[in-house]
């Protein structure tokens, strides 16, 4: 329920040289809002074996999905060696990257500078946001990143999922980036008439003249559901299907085609084999505009109406309203608001709706906007209770569109595993980045005591992590035991049993001969026992 949007930092441009109240001026902007990533200049190259000055040549947009690409596998438990599976006669790691991008303005930096004498070249090819990855994992699938506008990340894990149901690749690394780093993109959609210039995206609300541009950054890993089950991976959300198409010619090339979302809508449905009433949930384009929100709702009326003739049982929002329209984020912003609903079971309320837009008649169709923060109840139709679906809507401004099916997982039961000693292990590339890590499991962990799988826990910071130089390692019995000692190390106590620190590099010598020697490598197998 709340609203992030703020006035464009200094840290950007200075909005007050450009702003102006008059929305017909040229060379100025009549919005002064926007979502924004904090730090979003900030990037530890060498943590990725990049120079610092490389790293200033590089779009902030591909430092941004490196380091969520990053994040995500690692999420998943997996490590770059990991990610080698075999695969028949083709080369190891047939793991593919897509990307959604849409905006290219670090370039601008390059030419200004060169303009003000200091010659300057900065590259503006895209396809390195999606190659960097597939470099710095060493992954041999596709490497993409797609353009398709607003819709360019669902666009892009629509992609991945198509190769992944082809057998092409074994896993998918898939989502989007956004970034206003220059104010080049708010004179353009200041230009267009596209920006709103009271501050915030009324997403189905009355009054809307606009969206607000929102920063994002977001990545989700991609597997068969039944190699996913297989390997014993955390599952968040199951991707029942998806669509895309394009409006075709309208009445403008920024003029959506109801008929055309509709057919994009009906399509996601059939390939889902999903009856459209059992949908609970639409996470909408829902841009805030007097023409796109009421043709969004037609579309999606028609497609339900395909299926049922029932009204107000669907609940629909948008996360525009709390973050602003993050544009070839946005479809990554929409799935991952919809997995977090199905984690949480509730759904967050969409802002800046009191009152509704009038040209949209909400009564007569299956959508009520959902306004507050609510359980989300699992649908009962026919005395049986139904698994959370969602849909969620992506809308490009060209006419390229996108939607896709989204079913919650449901984890079957599995007994607790037994808890006995577990070692704990953490590793980091410097001493105050070990420590770091220390907080952010002492972070995790805490107010988490009594639901945490200490076997489990154990076994991903094992074998899903990877091994870096400086290392620190915990027996534990018990998750209490593991704050007590993780709160005793971050307080800078050494006292503590059974914890054990080194770094890699020091005892190589040391390492290398207990591994050299085959008397001391029989002791270390028994060590390990």
């Amino acid at each position: 329920g709340k609203d992030c949007i703020v006035e464009v930092p200094k840290e950007r441009w200075d909005w007050r040289a450009y702003y102006t109240d008059d929305r017909t001026k040229a060379g100025h902007h009549y919005s002064k809002w926007g979502g924004f990533i904090e730090g979003v200049d900030e990037f530890d190259a060498l943590f990725f074996n990049i120079s610092p000055l490389e790293a200033e040549y590089i779009d902030p947009q591909e430092r941004l999905f490196l380091q969520h690409a990053w994040m995500a596998v690692e999420d998943a438990g997996y490590t770059r060696a990991s990610l080698q599976a075999p695969q028949g006669h083709d080369l190891p790691g047939q793991v593919g990257v897509y990307v959604g991008v849409m905006y290219s303005e670090y370039q601008l930096f390059g030419a200004e500078a060169s303009a003000r004498g200091k010659r300057m070249g900065i590259a503006g090819s895209v396809a390195s946001i999606a190659n960097r990855v597939s470099y710095a994992l060493n992954l041999h699938g596709p490497s993409m990143t797609l353009d398709t506008m607003c819709s360019s990340s669902l666009s892009a894990i629509h992609i991945a999922c198509q190769d992944l149901k082809q057998g092409r690749t074994s896993m998918a690394i898939a989502g989007g980036v956004n970034v206003s780093i220059h104010p080049s993109k708010y004179l353009v959609l200041s230009a267009g008439q596209f920006i709103s210039g009271d501050g915030h995206c009324q997403s189905f609300g009355e009054g809307g003249d606009g969206y607000i541009p929102g920063e994002g950054v977001g990545v989700v890993v991609l597997k068969r559901l039944s190699d996913a089950r297989r390997d014993g991976d955390h599952i968040y959300g199951i991707i029942r299907g998806s669509a895309l198409n394009h409006g075709g010619k309208t009445n403008g090339y920024s003029v959506p085609n109801p008929q055309a979302q509709t057919s994009a809508i009906a399509r996601a449905l059939k390939e889902s084999k999903i009856d459209a009433r059992h949908i609970s949930y639409i996470e909408a384009h829902g841009t805030g505009t007097k023409l796109g929100d009421p043709i969004e709702i037609t579309a999606l009326n028609k497609a339900f109406q395909q299926h049922t003739r029932e009204t107000g049982f669907c609940m629909i929002g948008s996360a525009k309203s709390n973050i602003g329209h993050c544009e070839s984020a946005a479809g990554i912003a929409g799935l991952t608001k919809v997995l977090l609903q199905m984690q949480h079971r509730q759904i967050a309320p969409s802002l800046h709706s009191a009152q509704l837009n009038p040209h949209i008649d909400f009564p007569k169709s299956p959508f009520t906007v959902n306004q507050a923060l609510r359980p989300w109840e699992q649908p009962v139709i026919d005395g049986r209770a139904l698994p959370r679906i969602a849909g969620i809507s992506s809308f490009g401004a060209g006419g390229s569109n996108a939607h896709m099916i989204v079913e919650e997982y449901q984890v079957p039961e599995q007994p607790p595993s037994a808890i006995g000693p577990t070692a704990i292990l953490l590793s980091a590339r410097t001493p105050a980045q070990l420590q770091q890590k220390a907080k952010d499991l002492l972070a995790f962990v805490s107010p988490r005591v009594k639901t945490i799988d200490l076997a489990a826990m154990g076994y991903t910071l094992q074998a899903g992590r990877e091994a870096m130089e400086e290392r620190l390692a915990f027996i534990v019995n018990s998750v209490e035991q593991l704050v007590e000692k993780l709160e005793t190390f971050v307080a800078g106590g050494s006292d503590i049993d059974d914890l054990y620190q080194g770094e890699v590099k020091r005892n190589r010598e040391a390492l290398s001969l207990f591994s050299g020697d085959a008397d001391l490598q029989q002791t270390v197998d028994k060590w390990i026992a």
